[in-house]
């Protein structure tokens, strides 16, 4: 399959939605860090689900070759699109699929698409290859890309009940003296997603260790309503 061809109509789409002047200050909210069409989320998120009705892929060869296409193209819709891409073929996910989501965390990274990917892909890869959880998040979490340190530490947040914890104590306190604004917050993320399930143990945890100020505030954001 000719991933080019297979993307026409989702490029012609995209270029006929598109709007200059929300692509400036869509622009100007990720810091000039990527171009954009300027198509809002709604509309995008409207034109790709119309887009996948009738544009399906059939093994995982081609989807790992079209999302990496997306993923390097300048505009951030392309990103984006490639997230909703990628999740809506779960069936042909393989345990392989790893490198490729450790490929869109580590380019072209912010904590857009970071954090979208570890919403729509980090918690179904792992429940389709719970093998692979202790290992990669492991790896990601002890490895100096803050993306990948970030994921390790905020992949649990959707889990609740059945959040890892001794894992999550882990992966936090190997980051608890970092001076990134994004560690900061993925921690006090994390223990404020967890405390809505068991503010008991976030309490304790943050009593017990010493964490940044900013991760502490986001963590009991919450906790004293």
């Amino acid at each position: 399959m000719e991933t080019t061809l297979y993307l026409t109509p989702l490029k012609k789409a995209f270029k006929n939605a598109a709007n200059k002047q929300n692509a400036i200050g869509m622009k100007a909210y990720m810091l000039n860090q990527f171009e954009f069409y300027g198509i809002k989320t709604p509309e995008r998120d409207a034109i790709v689900k119309l887009f996948l009705k009738t544009n399906r892929l059939h093994d995982y060869s081609a989807l790992n070759k079209v999302v990496q296409w997306m993923w390097q193209q300048k505009e951030r819709e392309w990103q984006y699109a490639a997230i909703d891409v990628f999740n809506s073929h779960q069936l042909l996910w393989k345990t392989s699929a790893s490198q490729l989501i450790q490929f869109c965390l580590t380019h072209k990274s912010w904590w857009d698409t970071v954090d979208g990917i570890g919403s729509d892909w980090l918690p179904k890869y792992f429940s389709l290859f719970p093998n692979k959880q202790i290992p990669i998040t492991q790896r990601w979490n002890q490895s100096n890309n803050i993306w990948l340190q970030r994921s390790s530490i905020l992949f649990q947040r959707s889990y609740k009940k059945n959040t890892h914890t001794q894992l999550l104590a882990e992966y936090i306190l190997q980051h608890q003296s970092s001076k990134q604004f994004f560690i900061q917050k993925a921690i006090g993320w994390a223990l404020r997603e967890y405390g809505k399930t068991n503010p008991e143990w976030v309490l304790n945890f943050i009593a017990e260790n010493k964490i940044a100020p900013l991760s502490k505030r986001e963590a009991i954001k919450h906790l004293n309503n």
